[in-house]
């Protein structure tokens, strides 16, 4: 076997080496790369736009291109979540905590080379991983059932209580939220539809882009406007010095690397658990294995960034596996690479580790070269991409913004996404500026869905048997010790349970504690709704629901009676006066909250005012508009370089989202009332 296996890597490698194959590669690494800057599209789009082309390919050739687009996307996506704070993809979120934070002190050129290292390094245990496994991994997941997913997913949730940061109890609540939002749609078991406010938009629930992009790119972008200049005054370190830093943390930090980019691997396997939950996992785990990382993670620590990445990129390797041994993707990418599978007349299973090994070895390799062509083609152009973050303020909002509805619109291609992408852009900024932490309720987000399902399957199939598995003994186990450790921590720090107990005394309003009111108010409206429901559709929510007000209800009571503060922040309550705050941290505190205020306001109002435009003209008119107006508005930007920018933005856009993407823009009111308009784009 070992001979055969060691045969057909090697004649794989010879076949995926040939010049035109290379070529083809090479095209879908570019065009990965490209997707992976422009913030929400991802590898998805390039996955089913690639598809058809592939058909008169042979199958080297076919996998070639459109595994070297999926693997580079999580690599290119860092480039947008270090210079502005805006996750090119779901799976750069974690990248924005230390990297945006490293590109406002100047050092943007090290935070992108150290994250190129470390997704090319990523990016190849995956594929070593893949290799390795595939030859034995039949046993392993049919051993896995939906008792050890549901296991894993509970495990995945409690990562929560170490990325609440200094505030557990509302990092539980903020986890809670998530899973109810997750909940929103039509309830898979009964048919129920929960909180859809009998719209359509809802019945399917609520897409990931724009909640991601709502709660961690509209707040940083909102940041940037409040303060009105770049993101770093200069460059701190010259980009040769910075790219050479970068590869030396990321060499340095080999091990942190190597055990992330398994963990990423591993959970990349699992059907269900993405790039936006993967991220998460591996930036939870470098804290609390990390000397230090309590103290500085948040705050621009390189080892916050190298992380995540070298986990991003390893979970392509990773759901491959169960994609090739199995035929279940392990991803909504590898969903459509089954497609090409079938086009090529190829069957998952037994067969792929059999007599077609040469391909599937193929594809390993496909996944290795595609890391390193991508990582190449960034370092080469780190440099240029550094110095965008020294632009002003009005040089760059208006392009992100304008590309991030388009990547918004995306998610179901519909008005809905761009307003769940302002309503969670607000909640969000609320969330930053009252320090919440924010990256547990996209963790419940993700994961709530996959958590009812798992359960009501294991308990059909199993009854209450599944308790007694070995596998979700210790994964429960770890998963309470996990949960636990932030309580147990708060009650040493504090001298005791009985010391704990008697900080209480009179009661103190903070004004910030009316968003802790509005949130139990929110949740109780919700609980109120969802108790005349069917037995199975409300069971979870209603649990879930009643934790998440125990939690935000102690937590209120914690900010409004707690009695002693530690004295170097007389004006934080108890639970945010801690070291850690596992999110990104507003630094224009010299700035009056009146002015705060007014400036966020303005803000959120171009955007409200982006999409009348829309509504009212379509988008693709509405860019040059906004550019203009925008950069006219909030800076007097000179006619020379307003008029280019407008007029290019509208080509791009055109071009690659009209043309080559082919979206169904949504109707305006213009082009319903005069149908001869709908001749032009978007109207």
């Amino acid at each position: 076997m070992e001979t055969s296996v060691l045969g057909a890597a090697g004649n794989a490698l010879l076949i995926m080496l040939d010049p035109t194959r290379i070529m083809y590669l090479a095209s879908g690494v570019v065009m990965g790369l490209v997707l992976g800057i422009l913030p929400g599209i991802g590898g998805l789009v390039g996955l089913a736009l690639l598809l058809p082309f592939t058909f008169a390919m042979d199958a080297y050739t076919a996998f070639a291109m459109l595994l070297g687009m999926a693997a580079v996307t999580s690599t290119s996506d860092t480039i947008p979540a270090v210079l502005f704070g805006v996750p090119g993809t779901s799976g750069s979120q974690a990248t924005v905590l230390d990297g945006f934070p490293l590109a406002k002190r100047g050092e943007a050129g090290r935070a992108l080379s150290a994250a190129y290292a470390a997704s090319l390094m990523g990016g190849l245990f995956g594929a070593l991983l893949m290799a390795i496994s595939l030859p034995i991994i039949r046993p392993v997941i049919l051993f896995i059932g939906s008792p050890e997913l549901l296991a894993l997913a509970i495990f995945g949730i409690s990562s929560v209580a170490v990325l609440s940061g200094s505030a557990p109890l509302r990092g539980l609540t903020a986890a809670g939220i998530g899973i109810m939002l997750a909940m929103i749609g039509s309830d898979p078991q009964t048919g129920t539809l929960r909180w859809t406010f009998d719209s359509l938009y809802l019945w399917e629930g609520l897409p990931v882009v724009p909640a991601v992009l709502g709660l961690f790119a509209l707040p940083e972008l909102a940041d940037l406007a409040i303060k009105r200049t770049a993101v770093t005054g200069a460059l701190t370190m010259d980009v040769k010095t910075g790219m050479l830093q970068g590869l030396r943390d990321a060499l340095r930090n080999w091990w942190l690397v190597f055990r992330c980019s398994w963990l990423g691997a591993g959970f990349g396997a699992i059907p269900g658990v993405g790039s936006s939950v993967i991220d998460w996992l591996a930036y939870g785990h470098a804290i609390r294995s990390e000397k230090g990382a309590e103290s500085s993670f948040g705050k621009g620590d390189i080892r916050g960034v190298i992380a995540p990445e070298s986990a991003n990129n390893a979970k392509e390797g990773g759901a491959l596996v169960p994609t090739i041994a199995f035929g279940v993707p392990g991803s909504a990418g590898m969903a459509i690479l089954l497609g090409a599978f079938l086009i090529h007349g190829l069957v998952p299973g037994p067969d792929m580790l059999t007599k077609n090994l040469q391909m599937t070895y193929a594809m390993v390799w496909s996944i290795a070269l595609a890391n390193i062509l991508g990582a190449g083609l960034c370092f080469a152009f780190s440099g240029q991409f550094a110095r965008l973050a020294t632009l002003r303020y009005t040089l760059v909002l208006p392009v992100i913004m304008s590309v991030m509805y388009v990547g918004a619109f995306q998610a179901s291609r519909n008005w809905g996404d761009l307003y769940a992408l302002l309503a969670f852009g607000i909640f969000g900024w609320t969330m930053k500026q009252l320090k919440w932490p924010r990256p547990p309720l996209i963790l419940g987000f993700v994961l709530g869905a996959i958590i009812e399902r798992y359960l009501f399957i294991s308990i059909q199939r199993y009854g209450v048997d599944w308790f007694a598995r070995p596998v979700v003994i210790v994964l429960f186990s770890i998963s309470l010790l996990t949960l636990m450790r932030p309580v147990l921590r708060d009650v040493k720090q504090s001298g005791g349970w009985k010391s704990l107990i008697s900080g209480f005394g009179q009661p103190k309003f903070h004004l910030s504690d009316l968003f802790t009111i509005f949130i139990v108010v929110a949740l109780g409206a919700m609980l109120v709704q969802a108790s005349v429901w069917n037995f199975s559709a409300k069971i979870v929510p209603m649990i879930v629901g009643c934790m998440a007000i125990l939690f935000a209800t102690l937590s209120l009571l914690n900010s409004v009676m707690r009695r002693s503060l530690p004295p170097a922040l007389p004006n934080a309550d108890e639970e945010t006066a801690q070291k850690l705050h596992m999110d990104l941290q507003t630094d224009f505190e010299k700035l009056p909250p009146r002015v705060i205020l007014k400036r966020a306001a303005i803000f959120f109002g171009w955007l409200l005012m982006f999409m009348g435009s829309m509504a009212l003209i379509g988008l693709i008119p509405t860019v040059p508009i906004f550019v203009i107006a925008f950069m006219r508005v909030e800076n007097r930007e000179p006619w020379k370089i307003v008029l280019p920018m407008a007029l290019g933005m509208v080509v791009f856009i055109y071009y690659v989202f009209d043309q080559a993407l082919t979206i169904p823009w949504p109707p305006s009111i213009l082009g319903e009332t005069f149908p001869w308009l709908k001749m032009i784009p978007s109207v």
